[in-house]
């Protein structure tokens, strides 16, 4: 387990992050939202009781790698996390897509290099940084809008191994489950999934900081 008691953990992201973190439903929410980094949370805390870690979720829906970027000094820097997670990059894809002729796009070397700004200025700050990729929802690699996210994914690829960062490779996370479902059983719209589906995207994040289900026990 690659966190330590008192941790500050913090997500920043779009909409797949957010997930109705700014309008909490209840205690439970605590502003965390009802996706995976609410799932993440309540899996580490009660599993690994003892590190008493702080999980925060500043996701916003809608925001590509460009509004990071506006946002990161109050969002990021200021918060002073031990860990940082950032998944961004669907909204940069999509709106390639489903607004084509809009002139605010954000390609592929504006996305590259905005996130390796990111990650150089907060490295030094940080414990940890986890670079999770973004993914769309479709089994064939050979669809127009999943090619184009897997060229995004392995640009955050490089990203993370320049620094020193742990990859979550969202996408292959999402591969086995379509070995026995079509993938509109996730999704609506390829993007938002359901509370499954950020199971995935949990079980991946768990997976590559070290989380075991018998926590620091031993056997």
């Amino acid at each position: 387990m690659k966190l330590h008691k008192h941790d500050k953990l913090l997500f920043i992201g779009d909409s797949i992050t957010d997930c109705g973190r700014a309008h909490p439903v209840g205690e439970e929410s605590s502003g965390l939202g009802h996706g995976y980094v609410a799932q993440v949370y309540a899996l580490l805390r009660s599993i690994y009781p003892e590190l008493m870690l702080r999980v925060q979720n500043v996701g916003n829906s809608g925001n590509t790698v460009r509004d990071l970027k506006q946002r990161w000094e109050r969002d990021v820097l200021e918060l002073k996390p031990d860990w940082l997670t950032i998944m961004i990059g669907i909204n940069d894809v999509w709106r390639q897509f489903d607004h084509p002729l809009a002139e605010s796009h954000v390609f592929l070397d504006e996305y590259e290099a905005t996130l390796r700004e990111l990650a150089a200025s907060v490295r030094p700050r940080l414990k940890g940084l986890v670079l999770m990729t973004p993914y769309y929802l479709e089994a064939n690699p050979e669809d127009p809008m999943r090619a184009t996210m897997d060229v995004y994914g392995a640009a955050v690829r490089r990203v993370a191994s320049e620094y020193d960062a742990l990859l979550v490779d969202t996408q292959a996370a999402f591969a086995p489950f379509w070995d026995h479902y079509y993938t509109s059983v996730l999704t609506h719209d390829r993007v938002h999934p359901d509370a499954t589906g950020h199971m995935v995207l949990s079980k991946a994040f768990l997976d590559v900081i070290g989380f075991e289900w018998s926590g620091n026990k031993k056997s």
